[in-house]
């Protein structure tokens, strides 16, 4: 199943029609072989035949037969002009420019690598160069050099030459793209246990290294801006500076709305009436201080409604497993928080900073605990979280809040991802490992940039299947679109003025490939 890859000016990318058939009847043949009706019976089944190794005299073949389409997607979207254009770092390119520096790191961790010292297997493997189409890449230490010739100037330089390439892709979505763009920040600590790294803190779980500040839009996923700081900062430090930035930056590209979440660290509110008036609205936590605590208690009890989480969705025929967890705290006799019932309530509350009231959303928490079977008190006190936001009523109800608010959990999801490519610090000082985490976040950017590059067509069967892939795509785990979606073993061709990946093998998640293949090939309009 050959992807033909121009590697030449403006002829894209093409991919030949009879793809499509040869894999759907891989497909087909796939599904009869592991359909347990047509087995033959035989066990064990793992019995192999001897094996031998040979090494090919021509062929040569990559195991991350879909990075050509990643290739192909940085190349529509003229990344590389958009980085040379950000940065000035080298007076001379013998032979890399600062794009060739960047892709190599980016490309590294989408073809399974995971640190700077694999960039010597990929520069020393022969299908991987004629892959990129490279005669060669820079090697560990020259990256290394490479990052630590950034200024603070220079990173947030390249942060923005990557945002107005995500507004090229943002451009192509669908008008209702554009209604609403949720900001989300959180900070999150890259720990290490290495002594001689110059700006690495210690914080209050005693745990050494960095805490960078990382803003992203949860519609997509997307690392808007990554902030490396001391591991002794607070989480909020500059994060409004860097909403702001994004705010601007969303604007820009065309959203009509725009809401900023964060926990009780980011509600910073000497600028909520500067967020209200530029009609950006927040949803943050806020802290339980006495003050509101007390407030929440005077409230009349008619003033609680109960808060529906969810709807209940009907049993299922298949048996309930036993909960063990809850089993082994029982029997050990350990403490045991169980969450009985969910109240909200609402009032007006002004912040010393503020010239005006907010929205405050109460949620009460009736917890009981537990030693074993024993309840240790037959009345305890309610467990109280507020929430404060500028949406009003009408816009925006008291569970909508809440709900919305814990939706920011899924932030928490984000930065897992990117510690699986971008958040790390191997080099020996905090600027360098800065524009190493943001240069690596390219990876986790490519990832959304193809799936967002995706435009469902067809009949109305195909567009919601399309649809689907394409939100599953922008769902998916790093390691799970590298491990499933990248890592096809495909054999390089170069020949004339192209470089073709025929692809050796099949399996059902390349179909989540080759809709990405089917969409990069064509121009860029916006």
């Amino acid at each position: 199943m050959p992807i033909k890859t121009i590697t030449h000016a403006r002829k894209g990318f093409r991919v030949k029609r009879k793809i499509r058939p040869k894999a759907q009847r891989r497909k087909q043949r796939m599904q009869r072989r592991i359909d347990p009706q047509n087995g033959s019976g035989q066990s064990p089944m793992i019995v192999p035949e001897k094996i031998v190794y040979e090494l090919a005299d021509r062929q040569q073949a990559i195991a991350a037969g879909g990075l050509g389409a990643l290739v192909q997607t940085a190349r529509r979207l003229d990344l590389r002009q958009a980085i040379n254009n950000s940065i000035t770092l080298l007076k001379l390119h013998r032979p890399y420019d600062e794009a060739d520096h960047v892709l190599n790191i980016a490309l590294n961790l989408l073809a399974g690598g995971g640190c700077l010292e694999h960039l010597e297997d990929r520069r020393c493997d022969e299908a991987y160069l004629n892959a990129l189409g490279a005669e060669r890449i820079p090697d560990p230490t020259t990256a290394g050099d490479f990052c630590r010739r950034f200024q603070e100037m220079d990173i947030l330089r390249l942060m923005n030459g990557f945002n107005q390439v995500r507004e090229r892709v943002w451009k192509e979505q669908p008008d209702a793209f554009f209604d609403c763009a949720i900001i989300e920040a959180d900070g999150t600590q890259v720990q290490t246990s290495a002594e001689k790294k110059q700006g690495i803190g210690i914080n209050y779980k005693g745990e050494w290294g960095y805490h960078p500040l990382v803003v992203t839009l949860a519609n997509t996923r997307e690392p808007l801006f990554i902030v490396n700081r001391s591991g002794n900062r607070p989480s909020h430090e500059n994060a409004a500076f860097f909403f702001d930035l994004a705010v601007e930056r969303c604007r820009k590209a065309g959203f009509r709305k725009v809401v900023l979440r964060g926990d009780t660290d980011f509600a910073l509110t000497e600028n909520f009436d500067r967020w209200s008036e530029q009609n950006v609205e927040f949803v943050f936590g806020i802290d339980a201080m006495p003050k509101l605590v007390g407030i929440a208690k005077t409230l009349a009890e008619t003033e609680w409604k109960t808060l529906h989480r969810r709807k209940h969705k009907p049993p299922s025929r298949r048996a309930t497993r036993p909960r063990c967890k809850e089993q082994i705290v029982e029997q050990n006799g350990y403490l045991n928080k169980k969450l009985v019932s969910e109240q909200i309530a609402e009032f007006d509350y002004q912040p010393g900073k503020c010239g005006r009231s907010y929205r405050i959303i109460a949620l009460k928490k009736e917890v009981h605990q537990k030693r074993g079977q024993l309840r240790l008190f037959d009345h305890e006190k309610p467990v109280y979280f507020f929430y404060i936001t500028n949406a009003t009523k009408a816009d925006k109800s008291a569970r909508q809040v809440v709900l919305d608010a814990n939706a920011r959990c899924n932030q928490e999801n984000n930065i897992a991802q990117l510690k699986q490519c971008a958040l790390s610090a191997p080099l020996d000082n905090l600027l360098s490992n800065w524009a190493y985490m943001v240069i690596a976040s390219l990876a986790w950017s490519l990832k959304a940039w193809a799936a967002l590059s995706i435009q469902p067509a067809g009949n109305g069967e195909s567009r919601a299947e399309q649809t689907r892939q394409k939100a599953a795509l922008l769902a998916m785990d790093f390691t799970t679109f590298r491990d499933r979606v990248l890592m096809v073993p495909a054999q390089i061709i170069r020949s004339g003025r192209q470089i073709v990946y025929r692809l050796l093998s099949y399996r059902p998640t390349l179909d989540y490939l080759l809709l990405i293949v089917r969409n990069v090939h064509r121009p860029l309009r916006c």
